[in-house]
C-alpha cells in the first residue's frame, strides 16, 4: 500500500502491467492467505520475461514526475522479521526521464533470459516471490505498481535413490520393520512401502502415517522452525498379530506439495518427513520419522516429456 492511500490520498494515474502472451501461458493457482487465492503466470529459469505498462492519467491532469523506472525483482519475505523484504535480484531499466506525463502512455518491457535461480514458495514464515515493479518517481511519495509471476525450478535429485528401511522397537514388547521403495519422490510420485510386525506385545489401536513439513527461516540464534501436517491417513485400525504385514500406498498428486529447499539464500529451508504413529489402547503414541526428498519433474506441471 503506498503512502498516498493510506492517507486518503488517491493516485493520480492508474498502472496496469500485462506480461506478453500471458492467456497462452500454463498459470498456478497460489494460496496467498487464509481466505484468499491468485492466479499467476509460470515461468522458467532463464526464460525472458515481456510485456506492456499502460499508464493511465485520471481527470485529464498532468503528472509531474522524476522519472519512470521498471524493474524485475526476486525477494524472500521474512514474516518473522516484520515483514522485511531481502532482494536477492533487481534488473531495472528506464523507461522516461524526468518530465511530465499529459496523457494516457504505453511502455514496453524486456528483462531477457533472466535467471531465476529459486522457485517461487508461499510458507508459514516466508515468501519467496518474483515480480516487476513499476515506480513513478514523485517528489511527493513514489506510485508504485507490483505484478507476480510464478517460477517453477527443476533442479533433479541424484541419481541414487535407495529404500528406506526402519525399526521401531520396545524392547520385549514390540518390534516392527517398515520399507519405503524409495527416499526421493517427485510431486506426483506414489509412496509404495510394507509394514512387518515381527514382535507384538502390546495392544495397538491405530496406525498412522502422515507427511510433515518442516520449514526453517532465519539463521543462529534466531532460527524459527514450523511443521505442518500436508496429510494423515489411519493405515490400520485394530490389533495387528506377529508375521503381519501391512502394505502402503500413498499418492502424492492429490496435495499441495512443494520441493526440498536447501539453505535458499541462506534464509530458509522446507524439509519433508514420513511420520509413522502407533497409538495403544491406552492412549500412549510411539512414532518413527525419515526424511524424504521431493523435487519437481516438468512432466508434473503439464509440459511434454521430451522437454525434460
Amino acid at each position: 500500500m503506498s503512502m498516498a492511500s493510506i492517507f486518503g490520498l488517491s493516485t493520480p494515474v492508474d498502472i496496469d502491467v500485462q506480461f506478453n502472451n500471458e492467456d497462452q501461458r500454463k498459470h498456478v493457482d497460489v494460496k496467498v492467505d487464509k481466505d484468499r487465492r491468485e492466479s499467476y503466470p509460470v515461468y522458467l529459469d532463464g526464460e525472458t520475461v515481456t510485456g506492456k505498462i499502460a499508464i493511465r492519467i485520471k481527470d485529464g491532469k498532468k503528472l509531474e514526475h522524476s522519472g519512470i523506472k521498471v524493474e524485475f525483482v526476486g525477494s524472500i519475505e521474512l514474516f518473522y522479521d516484520r515483514g522485511k523484504s531481502h532482494e536477492f535480484l533487481t534488473l531495472s531499466q528506464e523507461l522516461a526521464a524526468p518530465g511530465e506525463l499529459r496523457q494516457n502512455t504505453q511502455f514496453d518491457f524486456e528483462f531477457k533470459n533472466v535467471e531465476k535461480q529459486y522457485e517461487c514458495y508461499n510458507g508459514i514464515n516466508v515468501k519467496l516471490r518474483y515480480f516487476v515493479r513499476v515506480t513513478v518517481a514523485r517528489r511527493m511519495p513514489d506510485i508504485i505498481r507490483e505484478r507476480d509471476i510464478w517460477v517453477y525450478s527443476y533442479r533433479m535429485p541424484t541419481e541414487v535413490n535407495n529404500s528406506i528401511k526402519m525399526e521401531v522397537g520396545i524392547e520385549d514388547c514390540l518390534h516392527i520393520e517398515f520399507e519405503y521403495n524409495k527416499s526421493k519422490y517427485h510431486l506426483k510420485d506414489v509412496i509404495v512401502g510394507k509394514i512387518y510386525f515381527l514382535l507384538v506385545r502390546i495392544k495397538i489401536k491405530t496406525m498412522e502415517l502422515s507427511i510433515i513439513r518442516r520449514e526453517t527461516t532465519g539463521a543462529l540464534p534466531n532460527v524459527y522452525n514450523e511443521s505442518e501436517t500436508v496429510t494423515k491417513f489411519e493405515i490400520m485400525d485394530g490389533a495387528p498379530v506377529r508375521g503381519e504385514t501391512i502394505p502402503i500406498r500413498l499418492f502424492l498428486g492429490g496435495f499441495e506439495l512443494a520441493p526440498t529447499f536447501r539453505d535458499v539464500n541462506k534464509k530458509f529451508s522446507t524439509r519433508y518427513y514420513l511420520n509413522l504413529v502407533l497409538i495403544d489402547e491406552e492412549n500412549r503414541r510411539y512414532f518413527k520419522q525419515q526424511e524424504i526428498t521431493m523435487f519437481r519433474r516438468k512432466t508434473d506441471d503439464g509440459y511434454p516429456p521430451d522437454e525434460e
